[in-house]
């Protein structure tokens, strides 16, 4: 228990005095999940309305294989990562492995097929109630996608929380492709493996809470801004 109040303490003392390796980590750490986050969105978000639409001949199964993949293992996408940007990898004449775009693109793996599953399950369920109606429109398919998302957008709010809540907390995968460099690739995540692996646990305990509340401020911003209650439905 007096490990818990010294990190708390530890982690008041960081932010009350804005600690400088405290700002640079935490500012690497928004910049490269906030950007994987964007990314996995731009990719995720229509191919959920997309599957939700599009009627195919194995559609059950690539439902079924985007579900399994929300539980892809960070290690081996870090491993994966890791091989093909090495300087033996197909990509590594591009010199990626152990920067934070490394890092971005082994978290764009992780969270994407998250992102698309929440999407949907929730454009599936709004697709049921426009279907008619598009459909007695004469609507093209990108008319389609481009209406449910727009009118499903609060629900899609939530699938990009949803990854930003896994991306903020990766450890595995940015480990391997980072490196934990300090003043290069050093993250939250990393730093708190980083002090536990030294037996500094106040400190570690302190980054963790900075690390909790960093979440939380994020999710707060993105509903404030996005108004996700304000015209909900009960």
């Amino acid at each position: 228990m007096g490990e818990i109040w010294q990190g708390l303490a530890a982690g008041f003392w960081l932010v009350a005095t804005l600690d400088a390796d405290l700002v640079e980590i935490t500012l690497r750490s928004l910049q490269v999940t906030l950007t994987a986050v964007v990314i996995a969105s731009v990719i995720g978000l229509p191919f959920g309305a997309w599957l939700a639409v599009r009627r195919f001949r194995h559609r059950r199964a690539a439902i079924a294989l985007l579900n399994a993949l929300m539980g892809l293992p960070p290690v081996v996408v870090g491993l994966i990562v890791y091989l093909l940007l090495s300087r033996s990898g197909p990509f590594g004449v591009f010199g990626l492995l152990f920067t934070p775009t490394a890092m971005i693109i082994a978290q764009v793996i992780i969270i994407t097929p998250l992102i698309a599953s929440i999407a949907h399950q929730a454009i599936r369920e709004l697709w049921a109630e426009y279907h008619d109606l598009l459909i007695s429109l004469s609507t093209s398919r990108r008319q389609r996608i481009a209406t449910l998302l727009w009118d499903g957008r609060r629900a899609l709010i939530t699938a990009a929380l949803a990854g930003f809540g896994r991306a903020i907390g990766e450890v595995g995968a940015i480990m391997i492709v980072g490196g934990n460099i300090d003043h290069a690739t050093r993250v939250l995540t990393t730093a708190i493996a980083l002090e536990t692996g030294k037996g500094d646990f106040a400190l570690a305990l302190g980054l963790g809470f900075v690390l909790i509340g960093l979440a939380v401020a994020v999710n707060f911003a993105i509903h404030a801004a996005g108004r996700t209650e304000s015209e909900g439905r009960w």
